[in-house]
């Protein structure tokens, strides 16, 4: 059942221990819904609750539009119990949603966006890797180290020194004729408009060190709720300019492929 409000005990308000799905939807209906499912099931096997039913997801949409275009927000959490970080007897997983009315940036779809390098390093952890866990403290201190709203975004490393995501997008690039995106196999959150274009072939994944970065013939920050952002420009974390790249001329390649996904203009 989905509910308004969380209790004090609540599993997910206490430790994180929870996952969550930001799930565009066009005219009330769910856009890479099957998408949103698959990396849900997976978190929840990796943490061990129990999937909600397919009927109670579609609970969370199915009611009328209130714009053309929401933001739903859902969230599953173990639900209460347990002592300390001891699991619970019985898992009762808590189901929550909440719907907003969205507009989208298509100013940062052209000519796109100034982006910089954070100093916080991902922690390597594959069993979380991939999954929208609920911790989300790297990204809340990563999104600390700016303020300036110039900045769209910013790229995070791992310990290795290959860049892996922004702090809430997917990073995509191209090298030659490919379009790239880096591993999340150790760190990172696996975002469903890129699984939809692993999927269909449109991208491959490949590792990208920073020494690299500035050298990449385009660069770009993406998920399935904002779209794709080309990146005009590169920071480093003292605001100093790594690298420019010119405005995209003529169709985006990667927007060419990535937003019919989401009913955005290519």
């Amino acid at each position: 059942m989905t509910m308004p409000w969380v209790p004090f005990d609540d599993r997910g308000l206490a430790y994180g221990d929870g996952l969550f799905e930001t799930v565009l939807l066009r005219e009330g209906q769910p856009v890479l819904w099957s998408y949103h499912q698959a990396r849900l099931a997976l978190g929840c096997q990796r943490l061990g609750i129990p999937m909600p039913a397919d009927s109670a997801l579609a609970d969370t949409w199915k009611t009328p539009a209130e714009a053309p275009l929401e933001v739903l927000k859902v969230i599953v959490t173990r639900g209460s119990g347990g002592r300390g970080y001891a699991l619970p007897d019985q898992i009762a997983p808590r189901l929550l949603s909440r719907r907003m009315p969205f507009a989208a940036s298509p100013e940062r779809w052209q000519p796109g966006v100034r982006v910089r390098l954070c100093q916080l390093r991902l922690g390597h952890q594959p069993q979380l890797a991939g999954i929208k866990h609920l911790n989300r403290l790297e990204n809340v201190l990563a999104r600390r180290e700016w303020q300036a709203s110039t900045i769209a975004e910013g790229l995070l490393l791992d310990h290795r020194d290959h860049v892996i995501e922004a702090t809430s997008m997917n990073l995509f690039w191209q090298s030659g004729q490919a379009l790239l995106t880096p591993f999340v196999d150790g760190c990172g959150v696996a975002g469903t408009l890129r699984a939809a274009l692993l999927e269909l072939g449109y991208v491959r994944e490949s590792k990208l060190p920073v020494s690299a970065l500035s050298s990449v013939e385009r660069l770009w920050v993406g998920n399935s709720v904002q779209g794709v952002w080309p990146v005009y420009r590169l920071d480093d974390p003292q605001g100093s300019i790594l690298r420019t790249w010119p405005e995209v001329q003529g169709p985006d390649p990667l927007q060419q492929v990535a937003h019919p996904l989401l009913g955005y203009p290519a």
